[in-house]
């Protein structure tokens, strides 16, 4: 690993550790990303579910509780196009399951997220509260906007699921890769959902991106605990992300089923799906993702994220009745792993762990 090339990256983060936690939307909180952050690593918070008034909020929570820096995350997806019939025949195809519940679909369906390519409120947000870290997730914005954040003093990323989408990156003038494996949980950030995914690894990918591009790399995908960031940094990462490592522990949002899931047998399975979205998505299997598989599946979904306004509704519907097999329970192909810590005793239990790994390999050689 190049030592130097990982120090003056997080250097200019001001981060003391190599671990970044992952923006999850809907699962992170502003007490974690502020714990992980306090613990030395750079602490997240997912805003591409969220308003631009409820991202100041966010910001300012998170700031109420650290004074290190923190990633905000945004969603660059090209917005959703509307297909009334699509929409309506996925809604009719899901009444079935909502009658389980006693429970009716919605009468119609929405673009429940905007995307932040077309987004000026958020983007004028993040202008005036100048988190010291943005990234871009799905795809770029307009180059107009990289450049204010830079010139307003934002480090700049942006994860990217192929050599081809890390060359866009690079060339406009992002500050670091998020090179995200097929590995990773929740979802597959492809610029183009509708073509072709080449499915990398993530150390492929790592690898791929470390030798053919400029920037620093940050991997992503699979890594749950020290000895896979220190993997990760051999192939040429200047960090790790991690975002299944975090689901688990007390400071996130996610409900009991999830946790039970995620700490349980069922995390040793875990599949792509479109059924929750409307976009590829990793998730642990439940009732939701084994939709696919029913007789009469439409060949057709509603767009992302207009279909995830029926997921919700459904999932809504299901926990109302004490049942959580219809959640998007977001999980990597490595969530056995994962262990129930407090954010900061985590950290600190990955940088134990890394130190563990290194010491192994100079024994070994």
């Amino acid at each position: 690993m190049n030592a130097q090339h990982v120090q003056h990256f997080l250097k200019a983060l001001g981060v003391e550790k190599p671990i970044i936690q992952a923006p999850m939307a809907g699962v992170t909180t502003p007490a974690l990303a502020a714990a992980v952050s306090n613990a030395g690593a750079l602490g997240s918070i997912g805003l591409g579910a969220m308003n631009a008034a409820d991202a100041r909020k966010a910001i300012a929570a998170t700031r109420a509780l650290t004074g290190k820096p923190f990633n905000v995350n945004v969603f660059c997806h090209s917005p959703a196009a509307a297909n009334p019939q699509t929409e309506a025949a996925w809604l009719k195809w899901l009444e079935r399951h909502f009658s389980r519940f006693d429970a009716t679909p919605p009468a119609q369906l929405k673009e429940i997220y905007t995307s932040f390519i077309v987004d000026p409120d958020m983007q004028r947000v993040l202008l005036e509260e100048r988190p010291a870290v943005v990234s871009f997730h799905f795809g770029l914005p307009d180059a107009s906007v990289i450049k204010a954040f830079k010139e307003a003093g934002i480090v700049v990323l942006a994860s990217a699921t192929s050599l081809d989408e890390a060359r866009q990156i690079e060339a406009a003038g992002v500050d670091a890769i998020v090179a995200q494996g097929i590995e990773a949980g929740g979802h597959r950030g492809v610029f183009d959902s509708t073509g072709r995914d080449e499915l990398l690894g993530t150390f492929a990918l790592t690898r791929l991106i470390a030798t053919q591009c400029g920037l620093p790399v940050i991997a992503a995908g699979g890594i749950m605990d020290g000895a896979g960031v220190v993997a990760a940094l051999a192939l040429g990462a200047s960090a790790a992300q991690l975002g299944t490592a975090f689901v688990a522990c007390a400071e996130t949002a996610i409900d009991e089923g999830y946790r039970r899931a995620l700490l349980g047998e069922a995390a040793s399975h875990t599949v792509f799906t479109r059924a929750i979205s409307g976009r590829p998505a990793r998730s642990i299997v439940n009732a939701f993702t084994e939709l696919e598989h029913e007789d009469g599946y439409p060949q057709a979904l509603p767009a992302y994220p207009i279909a995830y306004d029926a997921g919700k509704a459904l999932n809504a519907a299901a926990k109302a009745k004490g049942v959580y097999d219809y959640g998007a329970q977001w999980a990597g192909q490595a969530a056995p792993l994962a262990r129930a810590l407090p954010a900061a005793e985590l950290v600190e239990t990955l940088v134990a762990e890394m130190h563990a790994a290194i010491a192994e390999l100079q024994r070994l050689n």
